[in-house]
């Protein structure tokens, strides 16, 4: 890229045009007119990703073990207004969704977002990316940060998000608006698995 390509393109608000051209190894999202790049979750990241949406998504999603209702979504592309963002995942009440399935992004803000840390995304998701789904109405916002073990949960009252828990160590989670379940915050640690199965194959 030129030295003037640069500029014209640093000196113009990014688009979805420039999400679309972004390298597929990177997650692109814009917010202020500004395109953010960051890399692809790595695999302690994935791990607490993909075991959260599971012990979500099986009671609320598919109503296993729960009360269902929900559609729950892994790295989803939302519009909201002139921002593009992805969460890490999110969720809509069923009975208040009213998208189909059909396109590539949702227009309509989640009632539910959980955010998973990393040192690259901490500032922008606990910034930017926490005044945007204030500004949109999500209702709860979870962050998860899997390098302190760690999991704090948000419910937006008033414009103003309030601090319901910060949960650490084996403490069972059951939050709002996931309260009808419970689970070892531990199984998102895959440290913290490995080692209890190794202690149960030596008993």
């Amino acid at each position: 890229m030129s030295r003037a390509q640069h500029i014209s393109r640093a000196s113009r608000k990014a688009t979805y045009q420039d999400v679309l051209d972004a390298p597929p190894h990177l997650v692109a999202e814009v917010v202020a007119g500004t395109l953010h790049m960051q890399p692809r979750p790595a695999k302690r990241h994935a791990w607490a990703s993909s075991v959260m949406g599971i012990e979500i998504g099986a009671p609320f999603g598919r109503g296993k073990g729960g009360p269902g209702g929900w559609a729950i979504l892994f790295e989803p592309e939302l519009h909201l207004g002139e921002d593009i963002v992805v969460p890490d995942i999110a969720g809509w009440r069923r009975d208040t969704l009213s998208e189909d399935m059909d396109g590539e992004y949702f227009t309509q803000a989640p009632d539910w977002v959980c955010e998973v840390l990393s040192p690259s995304t901490r500032g922008f998701d606990k910034g930017k990316k926490r005044a945007i789904y204030s500004r949109e109405k999500v209702a709860h916002l979870w962050f998860l940060d899997p390098d302190a073990q760690t999991l704090e949960a948000f419910e937006l009252r008033n414009a103003l998000w309030v601090l319901l828990a910060t949960l650490v160590d084996d403490a069972p989670v059951s939050l709002p608006p996931f309260d009808a379940i419970s689970f070892p915050l531990s199984v998102l640690w895959p440290e913290v698995v490995a080692t209890v199965v190794g202690e149960r194959e030596d008993s």
